[in-house]
């Protein structure tokens, strides 16, 4: 069982009732696409909150418990589920969450799982300059059909939270993504 998956299972044993949580990072990539090796290792599980589902995760007292216990039980072994963000707190396309996909959750009787485009699932690796994050950013866009589809525009209508490190690391992302990994299909 991979890091992500035990996370789900232990939290969802804690669960009294249903939640439907929206995964991105890695945790998300070793769930919905499980092709990497690298993505079942990453420690967390992190979790982006529409603004209109905010107030439902709020008062969902099953779900704030449950995470406690499965923090406090995986403590241990350094596995966390901490990282919940409300979608303004994470570079997004407008109207991402319409665009949101299931991810495969039968394992679970209380979590429903969902997952970003994989075209939102880039800007998200796009908050900071890294190489593993860029790396990721290679394998999404090797599963998209990217051949008439407006990147430049996908970037300038994202929305980036108003913290200057991340407008900062996300302006030289596009600029890398755009002349190393889009360039052959930009070009024809």
């Amino acid at each position: 069982m991979n890091n992500p998956n035990r996370i789900l299972t232990i939290l969802d044993s804690h669960l009294t009732s249903s939640v439907t949580l929206t995964l991105y990072g890695r945790a998300a990539l070793a769930l919905a696409f499980q092709d990497d090796d690298s993505w079942s290792a990453t420690m967390d599980v992190d979790v982006i909150v529409p603004r209109i589902e905010v107030a439902s995760l709020d008062a969902n007292d099953s779900f704030w418990q449950a995470l406690e216990k499965t923090n406090q039980q995986l403590e241990s072994e350094q596995l966390y589920l901490t990282h919940i963000f409300v979608e303004e707190q994470v570079i997004l396309s407008p109207n991402w969450a319409s665009r949101r996909v299931s991810i495969p959750s039968e394992n679970y009787t209380h979590i429903v799982l969902q997952r970003p485009s994989i075209h939102d699932l880039i800007l998200t690796k796009m908050m900071r300059v890294d190489p593993e994050d860029r790396a990721d950013v290679k394998s999404l866009y090797q599963k998209v059909d990217s051949h008439n589809f407006n990147w430049n525009l996908w970037f300038q209508t994202a929305h980036v939270p108003d913290i200057l490190e991340l407008k900062e690391a996300f302006d030289q992302n596009c600029n890398w993504f755009l002349k190393e990994v889009a360039a052959k299909d930009i070009d024809e």
